[in-house]
């Protein structure tokens, strides 16, 4: 007989690529994963993960293995559920400067971690939005980017600011930088105006996005240079030392949370850990 927990464990060591933020999606510890997933390979006579001290990733069987684990999980909720019984509902909010195009990893593991039968909605916008929906009510956790100390919430990691430029682009000789940003209130983009005029160097606002990926494509068109995290840019390099454009000051992701039950609370670890796993993620 397979163990279902043992299951959900490989499901969300896949989806994490580590045991440690498996654990801490799951609400327990990286020995206890570990062992279900020995335990696990025991049962089913085959190797289901690789592990390194960097990376934990299925092997064949174990991509074999996944989608059958996927199904047996979403069976099993499924049984579980009456039409009388309540339906799980996480509300999240993402900055689209502190998640960007890492948003497909993080509400895939947050859907891993989650009951087949929950419902999950998620708002994208500024941080400043977004933390104003938070404290309405709206949401049940918030992800921000903050690029100054202090303020509420818990710390999940840094993200550096960059300057991403599409490969070989170089400023026009002479001329002011042209600046691919969103559009104001922004604070990435104040950071970076900042960066500039304290260094004397001219610029001038060339392509104003409504979002991350929109940015991304008018960087990717050669309009100009995003000041941008590591995470929303989609690891895109930090082309600012090579064009000579100024450092950028250090930026925090931040996430803010309430728990008013165990399964809310399970959900904001599961929301967590998948940040801190793109944070960390080798660059």
């Amino acid at each position: 007989m397979l163990d279902l927990q043992s299951v959900r464990m490989f499901v969300l060591a896949v989806e994490f690529g580590s045991l440690t933020r498996a654990a801490e999606a799951a609400g327990t510890v990286q020995p206890v994963v570990s062992q279900r997933l020995k335990a696990l390979e025991r049962t089913v006579g085959r190797r289901l993960l690789d592990r390194t001290p960097r990376f934990v990733r299925a092997t064949a069987d174990g991509v074999a293995f996944l989608d059958r684990a996927r199904t047996l999980l979403a069976s099993h909720d499924d049984a579980l559920r009456f039409s009388d019984a309540p339906t799980v509902r996480l509300a999240v909010g993402f900055s689209d400067h502190a998640i960007g195009l890492g948003a497909s990893a993080v509400l895939r593991r947050l859907r891993a971690a989650l009951p087949a039968g929950a419902t999950l909605e998620a708002r994208t916008g500024m941080s400043q939005d977004v933390e104003a929906l938070f404290d309405a009510g709206e949401l049940d956790a918030a992800i921000v980017r903050r690029e100054t100390a202090g303020g509420d919430g818990e710390t999940l990691g840094a993200d550096p600011l960059g300057w991403r430029a599409a490969p070989g682009w170089v400023p026009p000789a002479g001329a002011p930088v042209p600046l691919a940003v969103l559009a104001s209130p922004c604070g990435v983009r104040a950071a970076a105006i900042r960066a500039l005029d304290a260094s004397r160097t001219p610029w001038r606002e060339a392509f104003t996005a409504g979002s991350c990926a929109a940015l991304l494509a008018g960087v990717e068109a050669g309009l100009g240079v995003a000041p941008m995290g590591r995470a929303a840019s989609g690891d895109a390099p930090d082309q600012g030392p090579a064009l000579g454009l100024p450092d950028l000051p250090p930026s925090r992701i931040v996430m803010l949370a309430r728990a008013g039950s165990p399964t809310a609370a399970a959900a904001v670890n599961a929301l967590s850990a998948a940040v801190v796993a793109g944070l960390s993620r080798p660059a």
